[in-house]
């Protein structure tokens, strides 16, 4: 059972790589936005919490999703976690080490996906183009305006976490610019390790 943070800027591939690995190793990946979801709608007592939050149109404490990661935990661990989009922050980043301790468990990898700022934008800006050719939904904030203020609040917020999590010995990086089925092969390569 193996347990990884998948870090990189928006549109860096993260969800994609995260669901190959739901397919292929039987991990659960916890996003912060899909359990959300699933908590607004599910009627327990953290999910009336997250639907009143989210009703007011608030931001979601720290430890309303920890406490949705810590409820993830107890369950079923199937072949590892994979935290996608979490932690977002150094404090968001203690708190998930002290739950994981708290739970018996270990982060064994924080894989960040490395990609060059220019390259990303021109991806996100002719994937949104080529969608909208084709018929298919477009992302409202898949432009390069979006992008560019997506980006600064990624490093404002979230690249101090590369720092972190190297300095526990934790962090590799992959090329986030190769094939899918590339940055796949560098991630397995990771988790054999």
């Amino acid at each position: 059972m193996t347990h990884i943070i998948l870090l990189g800027p928006p549109g860096a591939g993260k969800g994609t790589q995260a669901a190959l690995l739901v397919e292929d190793r039987n991990m659960i990946q916890l996003s912060t936005g899909d359990m959300l979801r699933e908590a607004k709608d599910s009627g327990t007592e953290m999910g009336k919490v997250v639907a009143d939050v989210m009703a007011r149109g608030d931001l979601v404490t720290d430890e309303i999703v920890i406490g949705l990661i810590r409820e993830k935990l107890l369950g079923d661990k199937a072949g590892g976690f994979i935290f996608d989009g979490f932690p977002r922050t150094l404090a968001q980043a203690d708190a998930l080490a002290e739950l994981m301790e708290e739970q018996g468990e270990v982060l064994d990898h924080a894989i960040e996906l490395q990609m060059d700022d220019d390259v990303l934008v021109d991806r996100i800006v002719g994937r949104a183009a080529d969608a909208a050719a084709a018929g298919k939904p477009v992302r409202a904030d898949d432009n390069a305006e979006s992008l560019k203020i997506r980006l600064m609040a990624y490093y404002k917020q979230t690249s101090p976490l590369l720092g972190y999590y190297h300095a526990k010995g934790l962090l590799r990086g992959v090329d986030g610019l190769g094939t899918m089925d590339g940055v796949k092969a560098d991630i397995a390569g990771v988790l054999k390790a």
